[in-house]
């Protein structure tokens, strides 16, 4: 069985005398005295934390985030470096504790010049005693290695090191890869060994130098990087104070697969006025896969779907991370909560635990309250993709079902009662099926190739990229007889010279046809009267066709059938746009619905996409 890397981590602090420097961020300590401005007394002066105030603050944030969402699954163990070695806790889940790792560091105290000097202190201490405990069997690798089962010795531990400390120079930071790596090793021999430890098959090392805000750098930062056979590692230099607290608050994102929301609009009464209220945000953080539903209506939002949602994720000033804002919409009871579809639950906890609006509203969701979440729109009715909701005194974010629910009846494929969609492409699906048929693969994978199963994901999305599962949805595959070989060649991870030229061809073959003002193949199911004009069912034409070579232009061969589709649409969009009072929109515009024309069914191409 593998375990994740973040299922064990291990920090490791600098407890030299360096870190009991200032970090040089005041702090205004006595900022109430100074907005009431009372005469005769006199402010206190501005405070500074120290370099070791900040590391522990940064880490125990960390610490908090992960344990909120994640109280059983992911351990962390605390490792004090200065001229040995101090282990805070353990990776027994009693000792997987908050306030015990705050009674540990209140036992240990800050650094002092007084104890001991920068010269008797060595960061490696710490670090192979955190690769001694990368080692030791957690509770549940230790039931996985001794369960009566066939695979209960085939345990992968992997783990992961965050050391806060700092550094001379490029050259001692590598020293210290060279050095951990080396120690690496000699752990993983001892522990092969005997069978109370387990060797270490992956570990990531993360080295972070600190220094004070207003002091320069000399280090370099460095992307993550390969020490074969077992060790990962990257370096950064980060400011101490905010900076580092706000460097770390990214990290968890990206090691604990998490995602952040900002609930926006929230109503609450000012202290100075009850009479009055203001809006705040508050922002969130959870699993990322409580945003699934949101990525999937953001990927149809982009290939031209007709629900017009607002972009979704923003990145917020300061930070390295992107946020989905979604805004507040009027609470309800639990009991009413209850009835909502939920295709997934999620814990969450508060970026910022200790400010107003997020203490008003995590109170708020555990009196007992629901909070339904409305995803940004910029036109049409509210669709309602998350809910807020406490149970057994925790705060979870549930998703909402956005699309077709289960309960619903599904729809019908053939002739008969349960759906309201009959017209799928149902032949056209099979032979889809037949092109993207896995067999097994026999050649041997070189260096630079892509594996197999990336290959058939890459071919895969290249075919689905723009695909119409209705038939009264599309123009274009209506008429293969007309539209090939371009409808085959255009999905090509690459064009030949000679595909460009048949797909040329294929265009002027339209032309022609638009020219002699021939019929096209429109599906005529759901349709009364005579339908559309005949200009019009070419107008949809070539915005769909446009629509569909946009999508698959990513080589030179692809951009010139795009040129040569544009060039021979131009005169007639131009001309359309001029009969329609539109002022000569694009095509694009027209097909996103925001030129001329908005009743055409050109806005229900790409509404069901595979």
């Amino acid at each position: 069985m593998t375990f994740p890397v973040d299922h064990k981590t291990v920090f490791v602090l600098d407890h030299s005398p360096y870190f009991a420097e200032s970090c040089r961020q005041q702090i205004e300590f006595d900022a109430l005295t100074k907005t009431i401005r009372t005469p005769g007394i006199i402010p206190l002066a501005p405070i500074c934390k120290s370099l070791w105030t900040c590391t522990v603050e940064a880490a125990m944030e960390y610490c908090r985030i992960v344990w909120d969402i994640y109280p059983k699954d992911k351990l962390i163990r605390f490792v004090i470096s200065d001229r040995s070695a101090h282990f805070l806790n353990s990776w027994d889940a009693d000792q997987q504790n908050y306030n015990l790792l705050l009674n540990s560091f209140a036992q240990i105290g800050p650094p002092s010049l007084r104890k001991m000097s920068q010269k008797d202190c060595n960061i490696m201490h710490g670090l192979n005693a955190a690769i001694e405990a990368l080692c030791q069997c957690s509770d549940v690798q230790h039931e996985k290695r001794t369960s009566l089962v066939e695979n209960a010795a085939k345990v992968i531990n992997r783990g992961r090191v965050i050391c806060i400390t700092s550094f001379k120079s490029d050259q001692y930071a590598r020293s210290i890869e060279e050095s951990f790596l080396a120690a690496l090793m000699q752990h993983n021999k001892l522990a092969a060994s005997t069978d109370t430890l387990i060797p270490i098959h992956n570990c990531k090392l993360v080295l972070m130098h600190t220094l004070p805000v207003d002091a320069s750098c000399n280090i370099t930062d460095r992307p993550l990087k390969e020490f074969p056979p077992h060790l990962y590692s990257e370096v950064y230099a980060i400011k101490s104070g905010r900076y580092l607290s706000a460097k770390l608050c990214n990290m968890v994102l990206r090691h604990c697969n998490l995602a952040s929301t900002t609930v926006t609009g929230i109503p609450m009464k000012e202290e100075q006025n009850a009479n009055s209220s203001a809006n705040y945000d508050v922002e969130l953080l959870h699993p990322a896969d409580a945003h699934i539903e949101l990525i999937k209506t953001d990927s149809h939002r982009l290939s031209g779907s007709p629900m017009k949602c607002a972009p979704l994720r923003t990145i917020k000033e300061g930070s390295e991370y992107e946020t989905v804002t979604l805004k507040w919409c009027t609470p309800r009871n639990s009991a009413a909560s209850e009835l909502q579809f939920c295709t997934g639950m999620f814990r969450v906890t508060p970026m910022d635990v200790n400010s107003r609006p997020s203490t008003c509203l995590t109170n708020f969701i555990l009196n007992g309250r629901a909070v339904m979440l409305e995803m940004p729109r910029e036109s049409g009715s509210k669709v309602m993709s998350h809910m807020l909701s406490s149970h057994g005194g925790e705060i979870f974010i549930h998703t909402l079902g956005t699309s077709r629910s289960i309960l619903e009846d599904p729809p019908s494929i053939s002739e008969g009662c349960g759906g309201r969609v009959t017209d799928y492409r149902i032949n056209d699906f099979g032979e889809f099926m037949k092109s993207a048929k896995l067999v097994p693969y026999r050649k041997v994978v070189h260096d630079g190739e892509f594996p197999p199963n990336e290959q058939a994901k890459r071919y895969l999305e290249r075919l689905t990229r723009y695909w119409p599962m209705v038939i009264s949805n599309t123009t274009i595959f209506n008429m293969p007889q007309h539209l090939e070989p371009l409808l085959s060649l255009i999905v090509k991870e690459a064009l030949t010279d000679d595909d460009v030229l048949e797909c040329k061809k294929t265009i002027y073959d339209l032309v022609s046809m638009d020219s002699r003002n021939e019929a096209l193949p429109i599906p005529s199911m759901g349709t009364r009267g005579k339908g559309p004009k005949r200009d019009e069912q070419y107008r949809v034409l070539w915005n769909e066709l446009e629509t569909l070579v946009r999508a698959h232009c990513t080589t030179d061969g692809h951009n010139k059938v795009l040129d040569c589709l544009i060039t021979c649409h131009k005169p007639y969009s131009e001309l359309s746009g001029k009969s329609s009072g539109s002022g000569g929109s694009s095509s694009l515009n027209r097909r996103s619905g925001g030129g001329g024309g908005d009743k055409t069914p050109i806005k229900e191409i790409g509404r069901a996409h595979v």
